[in-house]
């Protein structure tokens, strides 16, 4: 079955960076969009970054815009997530996801998401 499984939060300090992993299993993950969600206690889900299943394609939040970054290695299976300019409003569990239709669009809509991991949690200190 399909396997996503995030790696990489933690605990840092206002301004500090961290990269976030997700390795994914039991799919053909070159042809999927993947995307990171992130969701605070109290609060929904909401949408962080999305990239094409070439990697050609990124959209992010404004939210987050100029201070993470999406990328993906089709070799290894994995989809990244560099954080710097870390923010205390940035805490949350932190999800990567895979698009369920194989060469589907890069898309903020959690509902075109089929796959999910676990959950990464990242804590921002101010």
């Amino acid at each position: 079955q399909v396997q996503l499984v995030e790696s990489g939060g933690g605990l840092v300090q206002a301004g500090g960076s961290l990269r976030l992993s997700c390795a994914a299993s039991g799919l053909t993950f070159s042809r999927h969009a993947m995307g990171w969600f992130r969701q605070a206690p109290g609060k929904e889900r909401e949408f962080v970054a999305a990239i094409g299943w070439s990697g050609g394609t990124t959209y992010d939040a404004s939210s987050v815009k100029g201070r993470f970054t999406i990328s993906r290695d089709n070799a290894k299976n994995t989809v990244y997530l560099q954080m710097n300019s870390l923010k205390p409003e940035d805490t949350a569990v932190y999800y990567c996801a895979a698009v369920t239709r194989e060469f589907g669009v890069v898309t903020t809509s959690t509902y075109e998401y089929g796959y999910w991991g676990q959950g990464t949690q990242v804590t921002v200190s101010s």
